[in-house]
């Protein structure tokens, strides 16, 4: 243990000296009311010191201690339904020792000491094991079950089990290895938040996260296990997007990190997730949720080590074999934290001041998401999905955090505040998203939902794009320059951008939307084009085509219930025929 003492505070840097036998990374505890700090530069016996709480009354003199620990989270039965700070401090029991108002160089263990879980044990005395088995489980919530494992590195055979009931703290099983040297195995475990948790082998992307929101599964999908990032300016729906995909993807943990957003934003959100009910058990939300809450009046050195905590938590439960989806808002608040420690330090500033490792530091913390065959005999497969919210100042996507990601990400949403103000929802731009993963999971979609599933996407693509060329040729010369195939084209392309990609987060049918309906929704307006564009051949009237009573129908599709869509797609397929018939033979008297 190395004990130092303070040389310098600038805001939330402390310089001390006396560190010599100190460590990079290294947990210190800074004065004597005990705050908590990392150190993050070593110069000689002159350690660097980023402090997660407040400083101010500190001076020279006082003293630092060090750990000798790197900064852990500790992981076990009690992570869900909690809300963390950025170090995972849990701030419903800090409220209860220091009320409101948080106070400084309060100690509260992450996981609760005093309760008890019921332990039930899958693996018997004589059994060999390895870093990743599974030795028993808990039922933490009602939807989660919590599974015990070996911790990484250990491995041996099991000398003692026994389920019951037991703390986080208490041994639930003895593991002797081959040394002869006995590991006590609690219910909890502790890693290194900045170092990624280990596993056999990453897999390929190549299967969708589904998340029910057509913009996103149809035109920008993203893979299980894959990066997306969602930059857009304020007030143009990030948070309800992200909103959106914990309570409706395809996972069944759900991390949310609130990193240096506004305190009456993280409110909504504690409580507006406790009462989401969970469309897949009907229970609350927050029991398969874990919340991670930095506003942007806390400390700013927390904030930067909040992505780690939410991150680390996430591959926890992404070891158990579980899909595991984690929402980052915003990474912009955490580059900011970066940019300013690296100020203190006195480091050469990159672009925009922002530190020259912005770029690695955002590509660590991306390349943790994943696919994998997970440790342990069992060869289990768990997923860790990481959608980020980028706020760039102003909207503009060319400052160097939104570029810097856009370089890692391979799943691009981009916000646009004139959808917005439109009221088109979600607004993601459909000219300028893109995502790279739609090759690799194109055999997914062929196989799982329908052999033409690319051909139709392509085309709905193709027609948004011709219809952004022929909008500019109405605005130089006006509508009756165009040709009748081409205002077709233009009301085809209507039709998707209105009934299609635009989606009511708070309806009750339109909120979720099956690949399958997705797939009728695409057949349809492209139904309507090609019959159209046959029958103007055919001398069918323009008008007409464009007026026809089913296109309402077509509209109002995705207000159909799922038990129905087959039906009611016949119906308005046949409607169509009928109707263009009826028309192209208006035309020919």
């Amino acid at each position: 243990m190395s004990t130092g003492i303070i040389k310098k505070v600038a805001g939330p840097l402390v310089i001390a000296e006396g560190m010599r036998d100190c460590n990079m990374f290294d947990v210190v505890h800074v004065s004597n009311m005990n705050l908590i700090g990392e150190v993050i530069e070593m110069h000689g016996d002159r350690a660097s010191i980023q402090v997660y709480e407040e400083t101010s009354g500190l001076g020279p003199g006082e003293p630092v201690v060090s750990t000798g620990n790197q900064l852990s989270v500790e992981l076990g039965p009690g992570l869900i339904e909690s809300i963390y700070d950025g170090i995972q401090r849990p701030l419903d029991d800090i409220m209860k020792v220091s009320g409101n108002n948080l106070s400084r160089g309060v100690s509260v263990p992450a996981l609760k000491r005093d309760k008890v879980w019921q332990f039930k044990a899958s693996a018997a005395v004589g059994d060999k094991v390895i870093g990743g088995d599974v030795i028993g489980t808990v039922q933490e919530t009602e939807i989660v079950l919590h599974k015990i494992m070996v911790p990484a590195g250990i491995s041996g055979v099991i000398k003692e089990i026994t389920g019951g009931e037991y703390k986080v703290t208490d041994t639930v099983a003895v593991v002797e290895d081959e040394k002869g040297e006995r590991h006590e195995l609690t219910l909890m475990q502790r890693w290194p938040v900045r170092i990624g948790r280990p596993y056999q082998k990453k897999l390929s992307p190549d299967m969708p996260l589904i998340t029910g929101q057509r913009v996103i599964d149809t035109l920008f999908p993203i893979a299980k296990g894959g990066v997306a990032s969602v930059p857009g300016p304020f007030g143009s729906g990030k948070t309800v997007v992200q909103h959106q995909l914990a309570k409706w993807a395809e996972a069944d943990i759900v991390v949310y990190i609130g990193c240096g957003e506004r305190g009456n934003e993280m409110t909504d959100v504690l409580n507006e997730f406790p009462e989401l009910l969970d469309p897949k058990t009907g229970h609350s939300l927050m029991e398969r949720t874990v919340l991670i809450a930095n506003t942007s009046d806390m400390p700013v050195a927390a904030r930067e080590a909040s992505i780690y905590t939410g991150i680390t938590i996430a591959e926890y439960f992404r070891d158990m074999g579980y899909s595991v989806a984690l929402m980052a808002d915003s990474t912009s608040r955490w580059a900011e934290a970066l940019r300013e420690m690296s100020g203190r330090l006195e480091e050469m500033p990159g672009e925009e001041g922002y530190p020259a490792y912005l770029g690695s530091r955002l590509a660590q913390f991306y390349e943790r998401a994943g696919r994998v065959i997970t440790l342990g005999s069992d060869n289990q497969e768990g997923s860790l999905s990481v959608i980020g919210a980028v706020s760039p100042p102003g909207g503009d996507i060319s400052e160097p955090v939104s570029q810097s990601t856009l370089r890692i990400v391979k799943v691009f949403w981009g916000l646009d505040a004139s959808l917005a103000y439109k009221r088109h929802f979600p607004a993601v731009n459909w000219l300028t998203s893109y995502s790279l993963y739609v090759d690799t999971m194109a055999n997914w979609y062929k196989e799982n939902v329908a052999e033409d599933w690319m051909d139709l996407r392509a085309r709905v693509m193709s027609l948004l794009q011709e219809e952004s060329e022929l909008e500019e040729i109405v605005k130089l010369v006006g509508m009756d320059a165009l040709s009748n195939v081409d205002r077709i084209k233009l009301e085809a392309a209507r039709s998707i951008r209105e009934d299609f990609l635009h989606q009511n987060a708070f309806h009750e049918t339109d909120t979720y939307t099956t690949l399958k309906k997705q797939y009728h929704m695409m057949q349809l307006v492209m139904a309507f084009y090609d019959k159209s564009v046959a029958a103007l051949d055919q001398g069918a009237q323009l008008n007409a085509l464009i007026n026809m009573p089913i296109r309402e129908r077509i509209g109002r599709f995705k207000y159909v219930d799922e038990k129905d869509i087959e039906q009611n797609y016949s119906d308005i397929i046949y409607n169509l025929d009928v109707d263009i018939d009826n028309i192209i033979k208006k035309g020919d008297d």
